[in-house]
């Protein structure tokens, strides 16, 4: 089996040109809300399903949003980032389940990374594209996938977008 790519995607994709310019009109709250409950909706299920029994995702999700409804404060939120993150090394076994966990902790850390709206959604391709095509495909296999699933999340930014919003995310890409 070759070696499976962490990130699902690319740059040049109109799709991705499309999210850029959206994130760039939404707040740091709209984007935090959106990236954790698109990764809760689309992600968590695949970690589970090979992992059931690591809760460290699903902790992270439930801080974060307990973080943007003013219940705790940012910095009860951190540890359980890093636990994410951590449930994503762990997952080294489980391609699917490792870039999903990766996913969530990428759009969890939204909430103090704005940039982390565009990138969780190259591990949610990976996490979509292993999970439907398991690990022995070819590179065009996956990469058709993850442009499905590059697709959807567009569509579900687009849902969620406010028009005019107040207070819009200042990125500076870097790619």
């Amino acid at each position: 089996m070759a070696k499976l790519r962490k990130m699902l995607g690319k740059l040049d994709n109109p799709d991705i040109f499309a999210l850029m310019r959206l994130i760039e009109t939404q707040s740091q709250q709209t984007l935090s809300h959106w990236a954790i409950e698109y990764t809760a909706r689309h992600c968590l299920p695949i970690f589970a399903k090979q992992l059931p029994d690591d809760s460290r995702p699903m902790d992270a999700i439930n801080s974060c949003r307990a973080y943007l409804n003013g219940e705790i404060k940012l910095t009860q939120v951190k540890p359980l980032l890093k636990a994410a993150r951590q449930a994503a090394q762990d997952a080294d076994a489980f391609p699917a389940a490792q870039a999903a966990a990766r996913a969530i902790a990428t759009a969890c850390s939204v909430v103090q990374n704005p940039p982390g709206a565009l990138g969780f959604v190259f591990y949610s391709a990976a996490a979509a594209a292993y999970d439907q095509a398991g690990t022995d495909q070819s590179p065009a296999v996956y990469d058709q996938l993850a442009e499905k699933e590059i697709a959807a999340v567009l569509h579900s930014l687009q849902q969620t977008a406010l028009p005019d919003e107040t207070n819009p995310v200042n990125i500076d890409w870097n790619c």
